[in-house]
Formats: structure tokens, sequence, C-alpha cells
């Protein structure tokens, strides 16, 4: 019978809730504690998932752990796995993304970080090198810190295409590679920058995007939730059309595809950047089944009302199984799970620290 681990990074540490068939969740402890955990993965490739923590120690600074063993146990190798080169004169401040390569590159993990750089591992997370293309970047030196900072918060390799990937980093936007990232291009044509002048609103780059979405079987489909905005592309990232006829506010962090339904994607939204809370202080996730032409609200089994809290970019993801598993985690310390595509949610945890990141797998 399939179980789900659901890794959990939170601002206090990171924790491991697992599931048995159709039973209830079990909790581990909390580990790594008293670090902020922005960014967790886990590498499905090998017999038993590999999992990483990009934590970072008030007192030892940031760092990328793994775990072999489901998360029991948490090692550190004995040097800066992500770290950039004396060159550069920049130190790392903190790791907001994890992402295993491709299946055609088994043992290939991405980081990404802030500042505003990526990194490539070749031996399945424990050694990092810079992917100098991005980081030297003409752009690079106008790329601003959007609120939570110079971030590299979404890594997107395509399913099928080693050489091909997309990022997104706040507030520059959607930057795309052809050539295995040698090279990249800015590829946001269509998204908007609503705090330029509005004869400058849809610039070049940028643009603070929130999050990306796709579907492996749907790549040249994504879905971005912006900084204001919400939005589809057709055409891997040539091109941008808003879709949010039917939503309550186009404010936002996270964005989520299914994982079998490629014009199903789902989204929290908040009021404002100056109002982080839930429209009419309902927790609600909404989602759309026909890649953005109509939104519905999902509320069953979700607070109704007086709610307060937040999705984070990291905050919402699914296990990958069929039928999937769909999960977020909030600035209060909950995580939620749907096995119905939203239709209805259970309460897994609640008052954990403050939740950055989750991932979901199914094993066994």
């Amino acid at each position: 019978m399939t179980d789900v681990v659901l890794l959990i990074g939170t601002r206090k540490g990171v924790v491991l809730a697992t599931r048995q068939g159709h039973g209830g969740w079990q909790m581990d402890p909390l580990q790594l504690v008293m670090s902020e955990v922005y960014g967790v993965g886990i590498d499905q490739r090998r017999a038993v998932p590999r999992l990483f923590a990009g934590a970072t120690s008030p007192h030892w600074g940031p760092s990328l752990f793994h775990s072999d063993d489901l998360g029991r146990t948490w090692s550190e190798p004995d040097h800066a796995p992500v770290a950039f080169p004396e060159g550069t004169k920049t130190s790392l401040v903190r790791i907001w993304q994890i992402q295993p390569g491709s299946t055609a590159e088994p043992d290939v993990v991405y980081v990404g970080a802030e500042p505003h750089a990526l990194f490539r591992s070749t031996d399945g997370g424990l050694t990092f090198g810079l992917v100098e293309g991005l980081f030297q970047h003409p752009h690079r030196t106008e790329w601003a810190p959007g609120g939570g900072g110079a971030c590299l918060h979404t890594i997107m390799p395509h399913p099928t295409d080693p050489r091909r990937m997309l990022v997104a980093l706040s507030a520059g936007g959607v930057y795309r590679t052809t050539d295995g990232g040698s090279s990249w291009e800015p590829a946001n044509r269509g998204i908007q920058a609503y705090w330029m002048p509005e004869d400058q609103r849809f610039p070049e780059f940028g643009q603070c995007v929130h999050k990306l979405g796709s579907h492996p079987s749907a790549p040249n489909r994504l879905f971005a939730q912006n900084h204001f905005g919400v939005y589809r592309s057709d055409d891997y990232a040539e091109s941008w059309v808003a879709i949010e006829s039917g939503l309550p506010s186009t404010f936002g962090f996270s964005i989520l595809v299914h994982p079998q339904e490629a014009e199903t994607a789902f989204i929290f939204p908040l009021r404002a950047d100056s109002d982080r809370m839930p429209p009419d202080r309902q927790c609600r996730i909404y989602r759309t089944r026909d890649a953005g032409a109509h939104w519905e609200p999902l509320g069953a089994g979700l607070p109704d009302s007086g709610y307060h809290s937040a999705v984070l970019r990291d905050g919402m993801c699914t296990d990958g199984g069929d039928p999937a598993g769909i999960y977020f985690g909030t600035r209060n310390g909950e995580v939620f799970a749907s096995g119905d595509s939203g239709d209805s949610w259970q309460l897994v945890v609640d008052h954990l620290p403050d939740v950055l990141s989750i991932r979901a797998a199914t094993v066994g």
C-alpha cells in the first residue's frame, strides 16, 4: 500500500509527517531546531528518496542538509555544500529552492539562492557549482530584491530536454535557457510590473513573479502567480496572458498544478501586498479546471471566518499520487490536506512554527 511522506520546513526547523495507506498522520519531532527552513526538497530518483532542507541557523548561517533515511537523521557535508566562488566577492544568505533535475540526469540537483543565483550538483546534491551563465547575466546588477529578499525561488527543469529550464526570481521575473544554462533570456512578455509608471508597466525584466507551475506532460503550458496578477503561458514563456476572471484578488504567493490534470491549478489569494490576509478573512483555496478561464473557491473543512494567515510561495505541494494528495501550510503553523482535488480538506497538524516550505511524495 502506498505511503505518503510530507516534509515541512518551518521558521524553527524541519518536521516530517508520514501516513501509511489510509491511516492517520504520524508526526516526527522537530529537527534542525531553531533554523529557518525556506526550502525543502524530495528526490525520488533513487531507491530511498533523498530529503533536502535548506536551513539557515542564526549562529552558523545557511547550509544544505540531506537525509537518506526518510528524515530520521540529517547530514551536512564537512565543507560548505553551496558556496559562491571566492572571486565573486559574494556570500550565501539563504537557500530558497531545492529542485531535482529531470529523470534524464539522475544525479543532477539544483539550488536557488539568495542573493540571486542558481547552483548545480552532479553528485546527487552533495556538492554544488555556481551556474555562471546566469550569475554573469548583464541584467543581474539591475535585479532588485523583493520584499522577502534577492531570491531565486523557482527552478523548473524541462521534463524531457535537459538543455531547457526556467527560473523565476524576485524581483527580476522569469528567465529561460535552451542551451543547458550557458545563456539566459528574460521571458516576461505580458506580465505586469504594476508599481511602474503606466507607460512602463510591461518591461523586459524586473517583474516580481512569486511562483511558477506546470504539468510534466504539457511543459509548454505554464502558470504564474505574480505580485498582483495570475498568468498563463501556452508557448514556454514566449508570452503570458492574464487569467484572473472570477478571483477575489490577484495578489498571492503560491501556485500549484495538479499532477494528473494539466489544466487544473490551485492558488491561495491574499487581499494585497499591504494586506497579506485572505479576502473576507476566509481560508480559501481557489481552483481552475480549465487553465484559468474560470476559478472556484474551495472551503470545505477550512476555517470559515476570522482567518488572517497566509500561504507562502513554497507553501503548497502535491504528492504526485493517483489519486493525488494536495497540501498547503500556513503562517499559523497549520498544514491541510485534500485527497479529492480540493473538494474537501482536513487538518494534518497545527501549532507548528510558521510554515515556510512543504514537499510531499508517495513511497512504497
